[in-house]
C-alpha cells in the first residue's frame, strides 16, 4: 500500500467513527477540525441510506461539526447512480433512499411493476414489505441494496443493519443483490469523483471501510470505536494504522 499523501482528503464513515446512534464519539468532533485547520479536506461516506442529507447535516452540526451537501456521500446516492432517470423503482428503506432516488429522478413506487427494488436500513421492515419486494424482483425487477453490513453500531450494542434486510428479500425472491455502498464500485466512483487525492480512509469495519480503502488505492485506519474490539483476531483487512478512536489518530497524524 502506497503511503499517505500528505493533504489530501481524509474519507471518514460515520455510524461508529463520528457517532454511535445520536451520541457522538468522544473527541470526533475536535479531531474533524484540526483536519480542517491543517489543511486536510473531509469526505463523510456512511452506508447508511435511511436518514436525508438534511438529517446528516443536522446531526452533524448537533455532534459539534458543521458540514455542506458536498461533504457527504451515501449508500443511497450510490444506489441511486445505478439507475437511470425514468426508471420505476421499489425504495424499501427509509427517507434518504427515496430522497436519492428522486433526485436521481427515479420515480419511487410502492408495489411492481418497477424496474428495480432498492433495500437499505429501515426500521419500518415487516412481512407485507418483504413480500411485496420479493414479488417485484420475481417479476423482472433488478434487486440493488445499499449495502451489505450485516449489523449496525449503536450504544446499546450492534443492531440489525441493512445487509440483514437484503438477505431476507434476496433468499425470498431467490435472487442476488448487486451492491452499490462501500466497498462495491458504485460508492467508490462517487468519492474519487470528489476525492482524486486520499490520504485516509477511516473506519470501523474492514469487511467495508477496509475493503473500500483497497479498492481506491489508499491506506485504512481502522478506528476501534464501533463493531471491532481492541481484542480482535484476524480482520478480512489489516489496516494501515489502528487506533482507539478518530481523535487519537487524527493526533497522531497531525502532529507527527
Amino acid at each position: 500500500m502506497p503511503p499517505p499523501q500528505s493533504g489530501g482528503t481524509w474519507i471518514l464513515d460515520l455510524d461508529g467513527v463520528v457517532w454511535l446512534s445520536d451520541q457522538p464519539i468522544a473527541g470526533s468532533a475536535r479531531a474533524v477540525e484540526r483536519l480542517r485547520q491543517a489543511g486536510r479536506p473531509v469526505l463523510f461516506a456512511t452506508n447508511n441510506a435511511d436518514p436525508t442529507i438534511d438529517q446528516l447535516l443536522g446531526r452533524l452540526g448537533r455532534a459539534g461539526i458543521p458540514a455542506t451537501v458536498d461533504e457527504i456521500v451515501t449508500s443511497g446516492q450510490a444506489s441511486a447512480a445505478l439507475l437511470q432517470p425514468g426508471d420505476r423503482a421499489l425504495a424499501c428503506g427509509g427517507e434518504g433512499l427515496v430522497e436519492a432516488l428522486t433526485a436521481r429522478g427515479v420515480d419511487v413506487v410502492d408495489r411492481g411493476p418497477a424496474d428495480a427494488v432498492v433495500v437499505g436500513m429501515t426500521r419500518a421492515f415487516d412481512y407485507d414489505l418483504l413480500t411485496t419486494a420479493a414479488l417485484a424482483v420475481r417479476a423482472g425487477a433488478r434487486l440493488i441494496g445499499t449495502n451489505e453490513d450485516p449489523t449496525h453500531p449503536t450504544p446499546a450494542g450492534l443492531f440489525p443493519g441493512s445487509g440483514a434486510l437484503i438477505a431476507a428479500v434476496a433468499t425470498a425472491a431467490e435472487t442476488p443483490a448487486v451492491m452499490a455502498g462501500k466497498p462495491h464500485p458504485p460508492m467508490a466512483a462517487l468519492l474519487q469523483a470528489r476525492a482524486p487525492v486520499i490520504e485516509w480512509v477511516v473506519g470501523d469495519r474492514p469487511a467495508t471501510d477496509g475493503r473500500l480503502a483497497r479498492r481506491l488505492g489508499a491506506p485504512f485506519a481502522l478506528v476501534l470505536s464501533g463493531v471491532i474490539a481492541a481484542d480482535h483476531g484476524p480482520l478480512d483487512v489489516d489496516p494501515d494504522e489502528e487506533s482507539p478512536d478518530l481523535g487519537e489518530l487524527v493526533s497522531r497524524w497531525i502532529d507527527h
